[in-house]
């Protein structure tokens, strides 16, 4: 089996600024970082990186640096009000840093209106050579791989596609069996991480387990081996594992090579029993 790139998502070292984030994936031996441009709530701290501003240009020099890439760039939320033109300086900033992919999230209730607005995000960054792609969340109006699948294709654009979270995925109650029956070409990498096997009751623990206490991979109930066997082969792994608590004790590097030393034995374990 061929090495799996692995990126280190912003979420899982949340207290670090991007230029922090790309040395601290360059310590703990990744070959990727995820860039959160723009916040996903408004409680979240917000970079001045967007435009050609100090904080970029010093993202700019860790990168070159470290010879550290960008996979992808947080977060574009499809909204009712959304006016996709509003997301270009967005998309040219993660141009600029190198990122692949745009990480979108369904908050339209209006599904054919999510799939337009999907397809008008793609048609803008295409000249930038990035491909927006659809995260389905059990607690957003795109809420699994099912429906998400529906939105990308009425889309109908080849830069973009979906991106599979294992808590997400479990949450949602999704299966397998439908991952397989997707193009290839919809997944150009999948998230990883893990969580406690019995799913919560309410949105309240559900959100908090998503945001702030995710589990190791390997450690936790989440049918790992079973996700990455329905997806195509060799995707990049972006691990996402916020932990809020282990944060408390261990520094950012600590827990990045940790979490990357788990992913590894998940992969070692899951191709050599296939």
């Amino acid at each position: 089996m061929s090495r799996r790139k692995l990126s280190l998502s912003a979420l899982t070292v949340l207290e670090l600024t991007p230029p922090q984030m790309v040395e601290c994936a360059a310590q703990a031996g990744y070959d990727f970082v995820g860039l959160r441009l723009v916040p996903a709530t408004d409680t979240e701290v917000r970079h001045e990186i967007i435009g050609a501003t100090p904080l970029r240009r010093e993202t700019l020099a860790a990168l070159k640096d470290t010879g550290i890439g960008v996979l992808d760039a947080e977060i574009l939320r499809l909204k009712p009000d959304t006016k996709v033109a509003d997301y270009e300086p967005m998309l040219e900033t993660a141009a600029a840093l190198g990122a692949r992919y745009v990480l979108v999230a369904g908050n339209d209730p209006d599904e054919a209106r999510t799939a337009e607005r999907l397809a008008a995000l793609c048609d803008l960054a295409k000249p930038y050579g990035l491909s927006p792609s659809l995260e389905p969340m059990p607690w957003t109006d795109a809420k699994d791989i099912v429906q998400g699948a529906r939105i990308v294709k009425a889309a109908g654009r080849a830069n973009t596609g979906l991106i599979v979270d294992p808590i997400h995925f479990d949450r949602a109650g999704s299966s397998t069996e439908t991952l397989r029956e997707l193009p290839c070409e919809w997944f150009g990498y999948v998230q990883f991480c893990d969580a406690p096997a019995e799913r919560p009751a309410d949105l309240d623990t559900l959100l908090y387990q998503a945001r702030a206490e995710r589990m190791i991979p390997g450690e936790g109930g989440i049918d790992l081996a079973g996700i990455l066997r329905a997806l195509p082969d060799g995707l990049p792994l972006s691990i996402e594992v916020p932990m809020n608590e282990w944060a408390k004790t261990a520094n950012a590097v600590t827990r990045a090579k940790r979490l990357r030393e788990a992913t590894l034995a998940v992969l070692q374990e899951t191709y050599a029993e296939h």
